[in-house]
Order: C-alpha cells, then sequence, then structure tokens
C-alpha cells in the first residue's frame, strides 16, 4: 500500500474527549434548530452578498424607526442579526473541521477497502485448498451480481 496518508490511530480516550468537547458544543449552544428540507428549501437565504443589505436595513431601521409599523420588532430583528454574526465564525470553523474529518474519513476508508480487495486476491490467487475456501466465497459475495429478470417477450 503505496499511498498511506493517514497510518495513525485513535485512542479510545481521545475519541471519548473528542466526544465530550462535540457535547460540550451542543450545551453552550441550546437554541440550535433542526429545519425540515422543506423548511430549509423555502426560507430566504443570508449569504455574504446579503449581508452588506442587513447591515444597512438594520441601521436604516434604527436611524429611522418612525416609518415601520408597531407590530415590527426592532429589538428581535437586532438580536437576530447578532446572533447570525456570532454564530458565522463558529460556522466555519465547524464547516472547515467537518470537510477534514470527511476527507479524512475518507481517506482511510478508501485505505482499508484497497486493502481488503489485496487480501481477497491474493486470498483467491493462493489460498484456495488451504482451509480458506469458505471465507474467500464469503469475501466474494460482496462482488456477486444479482441476475437480471429476463423479460417475456410480446408476442405479436
Amino acid at each position: 500500500m503505496a499511498n498511506n496518508r493517514a497510518s495513525t490511530k485513535l485512542s479510545p480516550a481521545d475519541k471519548e474527549a473528542v466526544m465530550n468537547a462535540i457535547a460540550t458544543i451542543k450545551e453552550k449552544l441550546p437554541f440550535l434548530i433542526d429545519l425540515s428540507t422543506e423548511e430549509r428549501k423555502s426560507l430566504p437565504k443570508l449569504g455574504d452578498k446579503s449581508r452588506a443589505f442587513v447591515t444597512k436595513a438594520l441601521e436604516i431601521a434604527t436611524q429611522n424607526p418612525d416609518f415601520l409599523p408597531r407590530s415590527f420588532d426592532l429589538d428581535e430583528m437586532r438580536q437576530d442579526i447578532e446572533l447570525f454574526e456570532a454564530l458565522y465564525p463558529i460556522l466555519l470553523s465547524l464547516t472547515q473541521l467537518q470537510e477534514l474529518v470527511d476527507d479524512t474519513s475518507v481517506a482511510v476508508g478508501s485505505e482499508a477497502y484497497a486493502a481488503s480487495l489485496m487480501v481477497y486476491n491474493y486470498a483467491k490467487a493462493s489460498g484456495r485448498g488451504a482451509g480458506l475456501d469458505s471465507m474467500i466465497d464469503d469475501l466474494g459475495r460482496r462482488f456477486a451480481r444479482k441476475s437480471k429478470k429476463i423479460q417475456p417477450q410480446a408476442s405479436l
């Protein structure tokens, strides 16, 4: 295995510490919301291009509250913007971490699968008759193709 990019271990203690850190993050952000797919699609998105718009709208509303209806909650708007701005660097950091964890998981999974394929191929080539036949057959089930049902041809 010439290209083994992640040759390391994650100790049970370190895994537990990471899981505890994630639990702490969740504990410190008890207000997090779980949106359904439909809700997520239906909401207007505040991205990089819209941040300046939101900031300017807040400034206009703060300096000129008289044109807003009485039901408009300027403090709630301000609180939402402040929370968004506080969450934004956390989101960026967690996104980067998630990408690193995902990439590492993909890489080590690929390495494990490639090594498993080598074991299977070596076992097929030289393991027959050495008491490995049933194990080789068991590994080979991973590659068994399901037979396609033959469609009866319509008669003319």
